[in-house]
């Protein structure tokens, strides 16, 4: 077992690639701490693992509210004395308007939540981490991070934003036995992108052209089981990184 009594709180793992990380960080020894918006979902991936052997616990957490995210935290501390890996999955997609029609209340929601939700997990997760001077954060940007043709502005800036915060955060805790890196994966079957309304024609048929060289769509499975591997000793010494899982999108 990859992840023997580590303690994990994983954001968004109600569903997609959250709960897969889940479920596999329980299978390989972790307890695992399940958070998201969607309470009653959160309890049911809890319930699949409990029902599994493993150990679980759901919170609602929305990273929009730093009350939420710090008392996760402290709830955390409070049961299990620690926190050894903090995954940031949770994110909400825009409706791939380019920047000549964003719209600021949709600017602002998908920054909310994709980039400074992520800001305040790592800012808590590091003042977890410095009294035991370990810890790992893995934060999911995308190939929106990396390129400009898979979303709309909002998106695309957040999860560029998402790899400024990885590199800065690994930078300044590497020698505090803190590690922090972020995957950029592609296209991903995930309930992610289908809970929007009213999508932007041009951006989504451009984004559309986009993701014509993506060689095929993942599933949630196949991201969780890199960051299982970035999570545990066998990554020790990835740092800082952003860590394609595409199937050679982003190398086209």
């Amino acid at each position: 077992m990859l992840l023997q009594d580590k303690v994990a709180i994983i954001t968004g793992a109600a569903q997609g690639i959250g709960k897969a990380t889940a479920l596999l960080f329980a299978q390989h020894g972790a307890k695992v701490v399940v958070t998201d918006i969607q309470l009653e979902k959160a309890k049911e991936t809890v319930s699949e693992i409990n029902a599994n052997n493993g150990e679980a616990i759901a919170f609602k957490v929305d990273i929009t509210s730093a009350e939420d995210v710090e008392q996760v935290f402290e709830q955390t501390l409070a049961t299990y004395g620690k926190v050894d890996i903090v995954v940031n999955n949770a994110g909400f997609m825009d409706n791939f308007s380019p920047v000549g029609d964003v719209q600021d209340e949709n600017w602002s929601r998908v920054i909310d939540i994709n980039l400074t939700g992520t800001m305040r997990m790592c800012r808590a997760a590091v003042q977890a981490f410095l009294p035991q001077q370990h810890g790992t954060i893995i934060n999911l940007s995308s190939a929106a991070g990396v390129g400009g043709s898979p979303a709309g502005v909002a998106y695309t800036a957040a999860k560029h934003g998402i790899i400024g915060l990885t590199k800065n955060t690994a930078f300044m805790y590497a020698d505090q036995g803190i590690r922090c890196n972020a995957l950029a994966p592609g296209g991903v079957n995930t309930e992610m992108g289908t809970v929007f309304k009213n999508p932007h024609q041009l951006g989504q048929q451009k984004v559309g052209s986009g993701t014509m060289n993506a060689p095929k769509l993942a599933e949630a499975q196949d991201v969780a089981n890199v960051i299982l591997l970035v999570a545990s000793e066998q990554g020790s010494f990835i740092n800082g990184a952003v860590i394609p899982v595409d199937a050679g999108w982003l190398a086209y």
